[in-house]
């Protein structure tokens, strides 16, 4: 048998009535949804929104040194704006996936999305930081919603051999997102300012919201199954996905390589560049526009060889969070300081297309053993432990900047949580099923 129709003889041992997954007699499979254009206009639509968190979340990144003056705070209290965020989404994971089981994407893209458009009108009109905590603190509410609500879409509408290509390409719109945080958002608060910047990416925010509801729906016209699921309680949600083979082992992944580059994106890469590394303003917006920019190719490639030949994901996944883990600890332990330009921009485009890769194995690993329409808790844990690592690392460098450190201090804790992730990872694979 090859490997990918054994994939799918393994895939289709979990039931739909919550069986546990590991049981020895295989449920019947249901019928995989066909995909096609329609599909993909509803995904896409969907992506768009998923695009907006993540201009909103790495917004801040490119404002940072704007914020520090216009609220007259340090890099300790500033770095409070993206975790608060931060923690908001992470706290939500299990809770978001729950209710998009319960209420399904569209609903929950919706209030997302107004949470959203909120909390930017108010972080663009905030007279103090207080208000701006509590702007950020929605757009994390929205975020929360976004990323679940997404990929579920794409395990409802599209059949399982092209979920990882799906997660892949939601995670590439997530990266260009993150791009056209940096330079358009700079030129906007040059030019317009402040308040007018984030005030028209409120109104983009609402030109959304019009869009999920004339074309997003939560499953293919004539697919059997309700619209809205009975209950589960969210306890036996997550046992059940812990017992699943895969989602430890994409929890594990994410945790490895997607911190880094966030971590970046959401507050310290700008910093970074400009005052550690001594570029200019300008030089610093283009380098790392053009390191998101310049990656994401690579993950829709990985997508769909993953969706070809699942085998792939053991290797590649222990190989890049290794590199992820050599790469950081050479930055942070390089002696007489930070290390050369050269090897500072050849980990960033590492970490850069390691984040933007992650979906394509971390949300693939975390479908192992699960239902269709129960996916929501799986993948909220795996988001869960990449943005827990990532609200740590943002978190333990502004303090360790605001303490006298450098940026080679301050980056020491993403650098340990990512090579213990990476044990981690190889550890758990070691038992892993092949194939």
């Amino acid at each position: 048998m090859s490997a990918r129709a054994n994939r799918g003889a393994v895939r289709v041992r979990t039931s739909d009535d919550g069986a546990d997954p590991g049981a020895d007699v295989p449920a019947p499979a249901p019928a995989e949804p066909p995909g096609g254009a329609r599909a993909w206009l509803v995904w896409g639509v969907a992506v768009g929104v998923y695009f907006l968190a993540m201009f909103h979340r790495n917004g801040l990144g490119v404002a940072a040194l704007e914020a520090q003056e216009r609220f007259d705070v340090g890099p300790a209290l500033l770095s409070l704006l993206p975790m608060l965020q931060l923690l908001v989404y992470v706290l939500l994971q299990v809770p978001t996936g729950l209710m998009a089981d319960r209420f399904g994407p569209r609903r929950s893209l919706l209030a997302g999305l107004a949470a959203m458009a909120a909390g930017v009108v108010l972080f663009a009109l905030a007279p103090n930081i207080e208000a701006a905590v509590a702007g950020r603190v929605l757009i994390g509410l929205g975020d929360a919603v976004t990323f679940l609500n997404v990929i579920r879409l794409g395990a409802l509408w599209f059949p399982r051999s092209r979920y990882a290509l799906v997660s892949s390409l939601t995670g590439v719109a997530g990266g260009i997102g993150q791009v056209a945080s940096v330079a358009p958002l700079s030129a906007a608060l040059h030019g317009v300012g402040w308040t007018w910047a984030f005030l028209g990416a409120g109104g983009l925010t609402l030109l959304m919201m019009a869009l999920v509801l004339l074309v997003v729906r939560d499953r293919p016209a004539g697919t059997a199954g309700p619209r809205v699921h009975a209950p589960v309680r969210a306890r036996a949600s997550v046992a059940e996905a812990l017992r699943a083979r895969g989602p430890l082992v994409g929890m594990a992944h994410h945790a490895a390589v997607m911190p880094p580059y966030t971590m970046l994106g959401v507050l310290w890469g700008y910093p970074f560049l400009v005052e550690g590394m001594g570029l200019a303003p300008a030089a610093a917006g283009l380098l790392l526009s053009a390191l998101g920019a310049g990656v994401l190719w690579i993950s829709p490639v990985l997508g769909a060889f993953v969706g070809r030949a699942p085998g792939i994901r053991r290797p590649f996944a222990i190989g890049l969070a290794t590199l992820f883990s050599v790469g950081w600890t050479a930055l942070v332990a390089w002696p007489g300081g930070l290390p050369p330009a050269p090897v500072v921009v050849a980990v960033l485009v590492v970490s850069a297309a390691g984040a933007v890769m992650a979906p394509a194995l971390s949300f693939d690993f975390a479908r192992d053993g699960m239902p269709a329409h129960r996916t929501g808790v799986a993948s909220g844990l795996v988001n869960m432990s990449g943005f827990t690592t990532t609200v740590v690392a943002t978190v333990a460098a502004g303090v360790i900047l605001q303490a006298g450190g450098g940026f080679q201090a301050a980056f020491v804790p993403v650098a340990a949580t990512t090579v213990a992730a990476t044990a981690v990872l190889v550890a758990l694979l070691r038992r892993y099923p092949r194939g």
